[in-house]
């Protein structure tokens, strides 16, 4: 944004916010420039970027979920391709229209726009884009389980990708038909496929479909009879999707080596895999919103019910009236018909209403609450406290905050923390940790809560190391009023969270682990991350540390005390993954 607003580009202003929409990775950033190019786009009267804009703002609602919007923009796209005889650009807005139809599992209409897409494709020297469509159209045959079209369709893909040198679209084909192969039970040629296509998502830094295939491998193996290569592979899986905060693939992996444990007899280890299993997979479904879809379809019968109650009420008066004059009948019947549309009209949009503001209401609540706590507040209208025997609390401090507020406007300091605060929250989300709350200058976050995790320490010595890096780096590049100096201090140990308030909810940790971390951030040193000798020996196996000796602590005693030293010199690379020879 910094980028777009310092600069006047005239007529390259909608190219310039064409490829910032492009290259958004955060669907709601995307959304922001994707409405921004199309306002401007308007108002110069450019139906080219109009379409553009329009198919953006499509890719970022599919992104957010919001698929019956994002067809609609997907639609005013298309129609604007077909104005503009893009050939190129209909194709591709078909292939978007179909991929959402797939995610709303709705299979008839995914593949009738898929063959649309192709069709007008293959009329375009768009290499790429056509072997993407055939790549998502045999993702969709593999789906409802027709592998003969799905390998038809791959390989097709698999050739383009090949004459092209498209390695991300080699991958995926080959991962795709491995898949196909172990479900058709050929499972030598799967394990191929599938190592062929990690090794190049390897390289590419592609993690998500890595945890996918190598389940797929563990599943191959275990079929086979080889239990230990498949529970290493699983937990290859497992750990890849941790690393990189999968909760769908770190669920789905629970399961697997759950099954694995309980064929080797080990019942204990297998019951607890399993219910780490259950608590992924009931965080990602979703149930409140299931409710309001119940919710609105009781609301739809009672309207329906009284437009029938209404139509009976009317066709009686109709009747009484037909005996009088046929042309009053008539003239009545069509006046029914305008009133019966506009009440079914209001009431369609009354419902498109009700459905935001349960959609905004349930937002708001999740950004004051973790998902399950908010869960939990919905259906019995309070949080039980949960005790949580390990977990790792950080605090954040800028230095000489006070000195820095004194000089600055009231305006201008809430957008300096808010500055550094909105990156803070990037980086914590990116490690699966829990923001709990802003004091002033201070920042708390907490990892190892709502679930239960064995590496919250050092995922939280990770972010605490981005944070100071973002920190100094902005100090460093930018001699504005934002520039200022930070300490983290980090323990680790048990709290209590729950919910206080009884009308404005707040999630909070309590306990003697949360005053000893607030004291580790206050014992720290400018740019330095100090920490508890507890932390100290959960992390000292990764990270480099400097010993510091006792420390005297407020209403504490002598503690001893760590710095950790800057990634660079650590013992062992964060992302560190091997996959072995996994052929056959």
């Amino acid at each position: 944004m910094q980028l777009y607003t310092s600069k006047t580009y005239g007529e390259n202003e909608l190219q310039l916010i064409k490829d910032i929409a492009e290259n958004q990775v955060q669907p709601s950033s995307k959304l922001e420039y994707a409405e921004l190019l199309i306002a401007k786009a308007v108002l110069a009267d450019s139906l080219n970027y109009v379409h553009s804009g329009y198919l953006q703002k499509g890719n970022a609602l599919r992104d957010l979920g919001k698929n019956v919007e994002a067809l609609e923009a997907y639609f005013y796209s298309l129609n604007l391709a077909k104005k503009l005889n893009d050939l190129r650009g209909e194709g591709g807005v078909l292939i978007s229209i179909a991929d959402v139809y797939s995610i709303m599992e709705n299979s008839d209409n995914a593949l009738k726009y898929y063959d649309e897409g192709i069709a007008i494709l293959q009329k375009t020297k768009d290499s790429i884009k056509l072997a993407s469509a055939l790549l998502n159209a045999g993702d969709e045959f593999f789906n409802i389980k027709d592998y003969d079209k799905a390998l038809h369709y791959f390989e097709n893909s698999r050739d383009i990708f090949k004459t092209v040198d498209h390695p991300i679209g080699m991958a995926y084909n080959y991962g795709n038909l491995g898949m196909v192969y172990a479900s058709l039970g050929r499972d030598e040629e799967a394990k191929v496929h599938i190592n062929k296509a990690i090794v190049i998502l390897t390289d590419l830094e592609d993690y998500y479909p890595i945890s996918v295939y190598l389940t797929y491998m563990s599943q191959i193996y275990e079929e086979q009879g080889d239990i230990e290569k498949a529970q290493e592979f699983a937990q290859q899986s497992l750990e890849l999707a941790e690393e990189y905060g999968l909760k769908e693939q770190m669920g789905d992996a629970y399961l697997l080596i759950s099954e694995l444990k309980e064929k080797q007899g080990d019942i204990e280890n297998a019951y607890h895999l399993y219910k780490k299993h259950v608590a992924y997979r009931d965080s990602l479904n979703n149930i409140q919103k299931v409710q309001d879809m119940a919710d609105l379809r009781t609301d739809f019968e009672v309207s329906q019910k009284q437009l029938e109650v209404d139509l009976l009420n009317q066709q009686k008066r109709t009747q009484k009236i037909i005996v009088i004059a046929t042309t009053i009948a008539l003239f009545l019947i069509g006046l029914l018909a305008i009133g019966l549309f506009r009440r079914n009209a209001f009431i369609q949009k009354t419902k498109r209403i009700i459905e935001k503001e349960k959609q905004r209401s349930d937002q708001l609540l999740l950004n004051v609450l973790p998902e399950e706590t908010a869960k939990e507040l919905k259906e019995s209208g309070k949080v039980t406290s949960h005790r949580f025997e390990s977990v790792s609390v950080l605090f954040t401090d800028f230095v000489g905050f006070t000195k820095y507020s004194e000089s600055l406007t009231p305006e201008a300091l809430v957008e300096t923390v808010d500055f550094y605060f909105s990156k803070f929250d990037e980086i914590i989300e990116k490690y699966g940790l829990e923001k709990i709350k802003t004091i002033g200058d201070a920042y708390m976050c907490v990892g190892g809560l709502p679930f239960e995790i064995e590496d919250h320490a050092k995922k939280i010595v990770k972010a605490a190391l981005e944070i100071v890096t973002f920190v100094e780096e902005i100090s460093k590049n930018q001699h504005t009023e934002k520039n200022f100096n930070i300490r983290v201090g980090i323990h680790t140990g048990s709290v209590v969270a729950g919910v206080v308030g009884s009308k404005k909810f707040a999630y909070d940790v309590w306990g003697d682990t949360v005053n000893i971390a607030s004291r580790m951030e206050s014992n720290s040193e400018e740019g330095r991350i100090n920490i508890s000798a507890t932390t100290y020996q959960l992390i000292q196996d990764e990270f480099e540390c400097e010993y510091r000796g006792e420390v005297d602590v407020k209403n504490k005693g002598m503690m001893k005390m760590y710095f950790v030293v800057h990634p660079s010199n650590s013992k062992q690379s964060i992302k560190s993954i091997a996959y072995g020879n996994s052929g056959p």
